[in-house]
């Protein structure tokens, strides 16, 4: 068999960095206009899950996007979350119901503890 070798490649450059700096325009008026809603994703709590179980038990003709739409409202603590995520934790009801007794402080975690 031949000694077969590649031959030296030059290394990629790196990638360029953005630069995380905000304009602002200085001479622009003062305005009350509210800021963006925060796009970021928030897992939610044992608690609230529970919350929204509680309600759904008591609504149980409302669809998955009433509820969604109920919950993102509310004037005191609006939960963010999603119809697909709805679906899901619906899903995965009987386990969130039985972390409650599992953990002591399970109610406000928001993933399981895993101890190894």
């Amino acid at each position: 068999m031949s000694n077969m070798t590649r031959k030296p490649r030059e290394k990629p450059a790196p990638y360029k960095q953005r630069s995380e700096t905000v304009t602002k325009n200085k001479d622009a008026p003062a305005t009350s206009a509210k800021p963006h809603k925060v796009t970021t994703r928030k897992n939610l709590t044992l608690n609230d899950w529970l919350v929204v179980f509680a309600y759904i038990d008591t609504h149980p003709h409302q669809s998955q996007a009433e509820i969604v739409l109920h919950f993102e409202n509310e004037l005191t603590g609006a939960l963010a979350l999603s119809q697909s995520a709805l679906s899901r934790a619906l899903k995965r009801r009987p386990e969130l119901e039985a972390r409650i007794n599992s953990n002591p402080n399970a109610l406000s975690s928001k993933r399981p503890s895993v101890v190894s």
